[in-house]
C-alpha cells in the first residue's frame, strides 16, 4: 500500500477557520490511523500588504509590523496544534508561508501533491465577497483536488 494521501487545511485568524479545522477532524480523523496526511497551512501577509500604501514614514513601521505579524502566525500555528493534540491527532505538519492566501494554499496543494483542500467559510455577503475575493472560491478553481469549503452553522437567536 502506497503513501497515505496528503490533506491541506488552510487556516487564518478567524474563528471560521478554526471552525473548519476542528470539524475537519472530528468527522475525518475519528478513525485509527486517520486516512490522510495532516498538513495546516497558514499564509502570513507581508509587512507591506498588512499596512497598504502607507504615506510619509510607512517604511518606520514595517518592521513592527512584520515583528507582529510574525507573533500572530506563531499563535495561530500553537491553536492549531493544541486543537490537534487534544483531537489525538498528533501526526500534523503546519506550516507558515508569507504571501497572499490564495497562492499560498494552491501552492502548498501543488508542492505536496494534495488530494483535499479544506477551508472554512467567513460567509461574506455578495459584495464584500466581490471587493476582497473568496479564497474558497478561487482554490475551488485554480488546484487540481478537491475543495471542502466547511461553513459554521448559523446560530438561531
Amino acid at each position: 500500500m502506497g503513501e497515505k494521501p496528503v490533506m491541506v487545511v488552510g487556516l487564518d485568524d478567524s474563528e471560521y477557520s478554526f471552525y473548519a479545522l476542528e470539524w475537519t477532524l472530528e468527522h475525518l480523523f475519528r478513525s485509527s490511523p486517520p486516512p490522510f496526511k495532516l498538513l495546516i497551512v497558514h499564509a502570513k501577509p507581508t509587512a507591506t500588504s498588512a499596512i497598504g500604501l502607507a504615506g510619509p514614514g510607512g517604511a518606520d513601521v514595517l518592521p513592527y509590523v512584520e515583528a507582529d505579524l510574525r507573533k500572530i502566525s506563531s499563535r495561530i500555528a500553537e491553536k492549531a496544534k493544541k486543537i490537534c493534540s487534544a483531537k489525538s491527532v498528533n501526526d500534523v505538519v503546519v506550516e507558515i508561508a508569507e504571501g497572499d492566501a490564495r497562492s499560498v494554499l494552491c501552492d502548498a496543494v501543488e508542492k505536496h501533491h494534495a488530494s483535499m483542500l479544506v477551508v472554512g467559510s467567513h460567509g461574506y455577503g455578495v459584495l464584500k465577497r466581490a471587493v476582497l475575493g473568496s479564497v474558497s472560491d478561487y482554490c475551488a478553481h485554480h488546484t487540481h483536488c478537491s475543495v471542502m469549503i466547511v461553513k459554521r452553522p448559523k446560530i438561531k437567536a
